[in-house]
């Protein structure tokens, strides 16, 4: 099937704002961080970019998107069936040049998708990782965890975006999953507390113990992650048209849902409202809508981005209960966030939803989505932290990290003020 040079040119345009977001969660993750973290967290985003683009390239749409439409585990024939010809993207190269553009604009895509999954892990991890550690931890886990979940979903056939085609998740058990709650945000979660865990907490870890350090470098963040969103959901429709219109909608709604009932909870709970907890909002409904900015309609939206913003609020307090240390709540509002919106498909998706009169039946199957993803990103993540934690070791010495991991890992601050190498003189 040939593709129309008007859509190549959307997707190309939506992944290259997906992979703005990467560099904007840097600067989200980075503000929320002592100052002295601020480089080291920082690092592990553009780290990912630089590594998951290489792995990409060389053999990550292999895995995930070698024959296509096929339902396998993994993306190429069975585990070990792999063609030579898809390594490099050498098979969609040759295509673009020669007859069709559209599949290499697509491996240009979800290569950017792979790229801000892996760097949303690491605010579970905050001021306390190795960045060695955290670089071999990125690459194990995309290659173990990201390539397979990416193709269980999104592995389409040549006929590139309908709804029934794609991985195993989808072909077989009739999950639906637009934008990626599941191969994005649950993977991610779940992959952070299962990190987390292994980690172990901050020093002195308790409620409130630092302040983010530059308030306007995280809604700075927050502003190029929404930008970027965009890009992420109306592209994953791979053509322009009313579906992608219909989830760049659903992109402004949500949010703006979750913003207010958050910031209505920080007001009653805590007397005033907070601009971290408005852009913690932000992203809440940003995460939630991922899954269903296709099939829900705009009022839907709004609703699922009011109820996320309370769920999400309220998950974030969890990990002081449970007593886990997921410094920038990944788990909170990505895993919880990307649990809801895939669920809610079930309950109000058009044409599926049980509250609508379809039946419990996509309930059911955005449940076992859900499941799958998420024991499977776990307990893979679990095993790979702590080989590394018991290997190379995972994290710093309890002085660096008391001291700040930035000149230890890096050797450099992000503020001159604070770097004893600064003075005044010379």
């Amino acid at each position: 099937m040939l593709h129309s040079q008007d859509n190549t040119a959307f997707l190309l345009i939506c992944a290259a704002l997906v992979l703005f977001m990467t560099p904007g969660l840097a600067f989200f993750y980075g503000g929320l961080v002592r100052a002295s973290s601020v480089v080291s967290m920082m690092m592990m985003s553009f780290g990912s970019l630089g590594l998951i683009g290489v792995i990409w390239v060389v053999y990550g749409y292999a895995m995930s998107f070698g024959n296509a439409g096929s339902g396998h585990f993994f993306g190429w024939d069975g585990v070990f069936g792999i063609d030579a010809d898809k390594l490099f993207l050498n098979d969609i190269v040759h295509q673009s040049l020669t007859s069709d553009s559209f599949p290499l604009a697509f491996a240009a895509f979800q290569g950017t998708f792979a790229i801000i999954t892996v760097a949303l892990i690491s605010g579970a991890i905050a001021d306390r990782a190795k960045f060695g550690a955290w670089m071999v931890f990125a690459a194990l886990w995309a290659t173990v965890i990201y390539f397979p979940v990416a193709g269980w979903i999104f592995n389409f056939s040549g006929t590139f975006g309908k709804i029934t085609d794609g991985g195993w998740l989808v072909k077989d058990v009739g999950v639906l999953d637009f934008a990626g709650g599941t191969v994005v945000e649950i993977a991610s979660g779940a992959s952070a507390l299962a990190v987390a865990l292994v980690v172990g907490k901050r020093f002195g870890f308790m409620k409130g113990m630092h302040a983010p350090h530059n308030v306007p470098l995280v809604l700075i963040g927050v502003g190029i992650l929404w930008f970027g969103w965009f890009g992420f959901n109306a592209g994953s429709e791979l053509a322009a048209d009313g579906t992608a219109s219909l989830a760049w909608v659903n992109t402004l709604a949500a949010p703006v849902g979750a913003m207010a009932t958050w910031g209505f909870i920080e007001k009653f709970k805590h007397g005033k409202p907070t601009s971290i907890g408005l852009g913690s909002g932000a992203i809440a409904g940003l995460v939630a809508i991922t899954p269903s900015c296709g099939f829900l309609t705009p009022v839907w939206s709004l609703v699922l981005g009011a109820v996320v913003g309370v769920v999400c609020f309220y998950a974030v307090e969890l990990k002081y209960t449970l007593g886990f240390d997921d410094s920038l709540d990944v788990v909170g509002i990505h895993l919880v966030g990307g649990i809801v919106g895939t669920l809610f498909i079930g309950l109000f998706g058009t044409g599926y939803g049980l509250a609508l009169g379809f039946g419990p039946a996509q309930l059911g199957k955005q449940a076992i989505g859900v499941i799958v993803v998420g024991l499977y990103s776990f307990i893979g993540a679990y095993v790979i932290a702590w080989l590394i934690q018991k290997t190379m070791g995972f994290r710093v010495t309890s002085t660096d990290e008391i001291a700040g991991v930035d000149l230890v890992q890096h050797g450099e601050t992000a503020y001159a003020g604070t770097d004893p190498r600064w003075s005044w003189r010379g």
